[in-house]
């Protein structure tokens, strides 16, 4: 793998599809769970703890698959798919810095939420901020701060998002 800082959407369906990091690693899920359309910036000595940052881009049109159910007439984006992608971003910067095993969702200590995604949005906007990598047999988890932006107004804040790679 060639470690970039950005990455294009058919790179990111390189890495759903187990091309980007190798068999038996890290993927990112396939559309249309698959929650970014780019990966914009991605660094291991950046970001608020300087352990790692990685930002990423959804193009908010009005007829994705989940508008229609979520809710009939009043349709809003379920705040699980915005954490979810925060997750999925974890994981991926865990694959991208060399962490070998396939990638689990382990949880979150705290979540909140100020606003929502709307189909009148242009972009949802991920930023992702690792905060440690803790190492053990057989296994890396990360540990990282995020934050969505709808547009550019901040709306879901997580902590302590948690994912591991697996041998």
């Amino acid at each position: 793998m060639i470690k970039k800082n950005s990455y294009k959407y058919e790179e990111l369906i390189d890495c759903a599809n187990g091309k980007l990091f190798g068999p038996g690693n890290a993927k990112l899920p396939s559309p249309p769970m698959l929650m970014f359309d780019r990966i914009t910036n991605i660094h291991d000595k950046e970001g608020k703890f300087n352990r790692g940052v990685i930002e990423a881009e959804l193009d908010i049109k009005e007829k994705m698959w989940f508008f229609d159910c979520h809710f009939k007439d009043d349709p809003v984006m379920p705040g699980c798919l915005g954490l979810d992608a925060m997750w999925q971003l974890v994981g991926f910067y865990l694959g991208w810095v060399g962490e070998p095993g396939k990638g689990r969702a382990l949880g979150v200590n705290f979540v909140k939420f100020t606003g929502e995604v709307l189909t009148n949005n242009k972009t949802a906007r991920y930023q992702v901020h690792m905060k440690r990598l803790i190492k053990r047999k057989g296994a890396v988890v990360g540990l990282a701060d995020g934050i969505l932006y709808a547009d550019d107004k901040p709306i879901y804040e997580a902590e302590n998002l948690k994912v591991g790679l697996y041998k």
